[in-house]
C-alpha cells in the first residue's frame, strides 16, 4: 500500500490491496504469517509527511493498526526507501533537506509498534548499499531495534544506474559489506534477513572502458541523467517470467550459455563484447554458495527474496533458496541436525517472501 494512505484523517472502511489476506492464507503452509508492505521505491512523501511531527506519527500508526485489524494481516513491512535521502527523488530533494528524517524514522517505527502491540510483526526493508544507509547508523539502529522484529536487508541492486563501473548486483562480497555494516552498527544477527534477487540485471558498458581486460570493475556508459536522476535507458532488469526484450534476446542467450561465476566477488555474470552489455544475476548455484559464505558465517536470522512471482514458472531460484534455508535451519555449527523447522513469512504486495528459522531465535524476537 502507498504510504500516503495512512495520513488520511479519517479511518478508511476499505483498504486497497490487489488481493486479500484471506485469499492468500490457504496458498501457504499453516502458520505462515501474512504481512502487508507499506511503501516501496519512489514512495517517500507519505512517510516524510507522517514522520515530521508527533501528531503525524500517531495518526499514521493509528491507521496502520486499523488496516491490520480490518484486513486480518499478521503485521506490516515498512518499506521507506530511504529515510535521510538517496531515494528516487534525490535530485529533486537533496539529502540535506531530509537530514531530519534520520531521527524521525525510529520515532515513526516506535509509534507503529505502540499501536500494533507486541503480538503483531513489524519488519523493515532497508538499503543494501552503504551509501544509502544514511539513517542506519550506530546511533540510530539501537533506537530502531525495539520496534522491529527483523530487517530485510536489500542485498541486491548493489549495482544500479547511479554507478559507473561494473560489479555484481547481488554478489557475496558486496552483500557481506552490507551485512557487516549493520552488524557493526549494532543490529543483532538474528534480526537480519539476507536478500536474494529473483531477476536479471543488465548494463551498457563503455566500448573504451577496459571490459576486454577485466569485465568486473570496468567503465559503463552514463546511465542516469546527472541533473534529474532520470533513467537514460542504458540499464534495466527483467524477471524470469518476463519475455526477454527483443533487443536484448541475442545477448541474453549468450549470457545464459557462457556466463561464469566470479569466485572473488561471488557473483554470476557475463560480458558481451559485441553488444557491450554486462549481465548480472543469481543462478541456483550462486544462491547455494551464499549460505556457507554469508548466512552461516554471520549467523543470520533468515532470508527473503524480491520477488516471489518473478521466479515463475520454473521456480528454480525459489527451490534453491528453500533448500538452502532448510539446510541452514538444521545446522548446529557445521553439522546438520533435526528436521526442517523453517517458518516462512509471505508479504502481500511487498518485498517478496521472507523466512526465518523457528525456535529459540524467533521466540526471542517476538
Amino acid at each position: 500500500m502507498r504510504s500516503s494512505i495512512f495520513n488520511a484523517p479519517d479511518v478508511m472502511s476499505e483498504w486497497p490491496l490487489f488481493t486479500t489476506v484471506e485469499a492468500v492464507r490457504p496458498r501457504f503452509a499453516n502458520g505462515t504469517a501474512i504481512m502487508v508492505a507499506i511503501g516501496g521505491w519512489g514512495d517517500t512523501q507519505g512517510f516524510s509527511e507522517a514522520a515530521a511531527m508527533e501528531s503525524g506519527r500517531k495518526l499514521f500508526a493509528r491507521n496502520v493498526k486499523a488496516m491490520v485489524e480490518r484486513t486480518g494481516a499478521d503485521g506490516v513491512d515498512i518499506d521507506w526507501e530511504y529515510p535521510g535521502g538517496n531515494g528516487e527523488d534525490y535530485k529533486q530533494i537533496p539529502n540535506a533537506a531530509k537530514a531530519w528524517e534520520i531521527e524521525a524514522y525510529p520515532k515513526l517505527l516506535s509509534e507503529i509498534r505502540s499501536a500494533l502491540g507486541p503480538d503483531k510483526l513489524i519488519s523493515a526493508a532497508v538499503p543494501g548499499l552503504p551509501r544509502d544507509m544514511i539513517a542506519f547508523t550506530e546511533d540510530t539502529i539501537p533506537e530502531i531495534i525495539p520496534s522491529v522484529d527483523f530487517f530485510n536487508i536489500m542485498t541486491y541492486d548493489l549495482m544500479n544506474r547511479r554507478d559507473n563501473v561494473t560489479k555484481h548486483h547481488t554478489g557475496i562480497r558486496l552483500s557481506l559489506d552490507a551485512i557487516n555494516r549493520y552488524l557493526e552498527n549494532g543490529l543483532p544477527p538474528e534480526k537480519a534477513n539476507l536478500g536474494f534477487a529473483f531477476y536479471v540485471k543488465w548494463f551498457r558498458t563503455d566500448p573504451q572502458g577496459g571490459c576486454d581486460r577485466s569485465p568486473i570493475g570496468c567503465k559503463t556508459v552514463r546511465m542516469e541523467d546527472p541533473s534529474t536522476g532520470a533513467d537514460l535507458g542504458h540499464a534495466g532488469a527483467f524477471s524470469w517470467h518476463d519475455p526477454v526484450p527483443s533487443e536484448l534476446s541475442t545477448s541474453f542467450e549468450k549470457a545464459l550459455s557462457e556466463g561464469k561465476y566470479d569466485s572473488e566477488g561471488g557473483g554470476h555474470y557475463f560480458w558481451d563484447p559485441e553488444e557491450n552489455i554486462f549481465w548480472s544475476w543469481d543462478t541456483p548455484e550462486a544462491i547455494r554458495r551464499k549460505f556457507p559464505a554469508i548466512m552461516a558465517t554471520k549467523d543470520l536470522g533468515g532470508v527473503f527474496a524480491w520477488g516471489l512471482g518473478e521466479d515463475a514458472p520454473g521456480w528454480t531460484h525459489l527451490k534453491a533458496l528453500t533448500a538452502g534455508m532448510r539446510g541452514y535451519s538444521q545446522m548446529d555449527g557445521d553439522e546438520e541436525v533435526g528436521s526442517d523447522t523453517s517458518t516462512p513469512t509471505k508479504q502481500v504486495g511487498g518485498k517478496g517472501a521472507s523466512s526465518q528459522p523457528s525456535g529459540t531465535r524467533r521466540k526471542e524476537e517476538l
